[in-house]
């Protein structure tokens, strides 16, 4: 057993050194995730970088989307002792200031993509429902989240271009999860190679003006839910408002399920309904190059020898191999609309398997 830096702080929360988390479940795992984007079609950065204290490992992703251009950097290296050193060789995150300020930053290297972005929240952070699913005796997620939209200061370099980043044109979300997810190399299926389920999901931090609404929407393969949220957030405020059960009604481009627009009612109790209008501006295939899932070679988690890695992956969706790359979780820019004005931030949606929905 080994101490770090952390043991000092009086945070604990088991009778173990910090560096080891309180549950031995291989799928443990504490990330960051941000998304950056100028309120358009333009372009849209995402970053994300975790540890998974049960495997050993800490690594890091940014994907870019610029017109036809998917352009994925990635690193991995052991995670060591030290749980506060959130380096993973160009990456690192640095918390500013806690629940408002934070500092992104992807070094130059050699895949034409690098940016030292700050961030600052807008909106208090909010602590969203616990994200817990069983599925055929296995605790599948069983995480926490917080979630912020706010506005981005620095600059993006894309092979020798430099965008200069200005809060008052780019805006983005961020998340902090942990808890028990899929990570690292696939298990033997077991008893879930049967039926592969459903994952119908929707996630939308919508930034307007002067506030932000959250909204979740999980279901299973009968329509039921496994998890909502729609909450409307000011700056300042001490208790987010309430918006009840959302309903949300997407539409899809024919013989796909890609959503092209899609409309999310509310109705906050003792309040008037009112509907968001959704357009989505430019998506970007969360799965692809990143580590979510689809390369078998480069998941979260996944060790990758005792040497840092650093890799670049780049695809052309004007390429039909390549745009054949492109399903899964989609995280899109999208344009939000309803009489509290028209905002902009992330929609997220993948719609997996056997759902209501969808026609037998």
């Amino acid at each position: 057993m080994t101490l770090s830096p952390l043991d000092d702080y009086p945070i604990h929360q088991a009778p173990e050194v910090m560096r080891h988390v309180a549950t031995s479940d291989r799928n443990f795992y504490d990330r960051y995730y941000f998304n950056v984007h100028p309120c358009g079609d333009d372009l849209m950065l995402l970053v994300g970088l975790g540890q998974y204290p049960n495997l050993g490992v800490t690594d890091a992703f940014a994907v870019i989307r610029r017109g036809p251009l998917h352009r994925v950097v990635r690193a991995s290296r052991e995670l060591g002792a030290d749980r506060m050193d959130t380096g993973v060789g160009p990456f690192r995150v640095t918390v500013l200031e806690g629940l408002k300020r934070l500092r992104v930053r992807l070094d130059d290297n050699e895949h034409g993509l690098s940016f030292d972005l700050a961030w600052e929240g807008t909106i208090p952070a909010q602590l969203e429902p616990p994200h817990y699913l069983r599925w055929q005796e296995r605790v599948v997620f069983d995480s926490r989240r917080l979630a912020q939209t706010g506005r981005w200061t620095g600059h993006i370099t894309l092979d020798g271009e430099r965008i200069e980043v200005t809060p008052d044109h780019w805006w983005g979300s961020r998340d902090r999860s942990w808890g028990i997810r899929p990570v690292g190399e696939p298990e033997p299926p077991g008893i879930q190679v049967k039926n592969a389920g459903c994952f119908y999901w929707m996630y939308a931090p919508m930034q307007f003006e002067d506030h932000a609404i959250l909204c979740i929407v999980q279901e299973d393969e009968k329509g039921r839910r496994v998890l909502e949220e729609a909450v409307r957030v000011r700056p300042g405020d001490a208790e987010p408002e309430y918006l009840g059960r959302p309903d949300y009604r997407p539409v899809y481009r024919e013989g796909t399920r890609e959503v092209v627009t899609a409309a999310i009612g509310f109705a906050p109790p003792g309040g008037e309904p009112f509907e968001v209008r959704v357009t989505p501006l430019l998506p970007v295939h969360l799965m692809v190059g990143t580590g979510y899932g689809l390369e078998p070679d480069w998941k979260h988690g996944m060790y990758q020898g005792p040497e840092l890695k650093v890799q670049g992956v780049g695809y052309d969706t004007r390429d039909p191999e390549d745009a054949a790359r492109m399903w899964g979780m989609v995280d899109s820019v999208a344009r939000f609309e309803y009489a509290g004005g028209t905002g902009h931030g992330l929609f997220e949606y993948w719609a997996l398997g056997p759902h209501p929905s969808f026609p037998a």
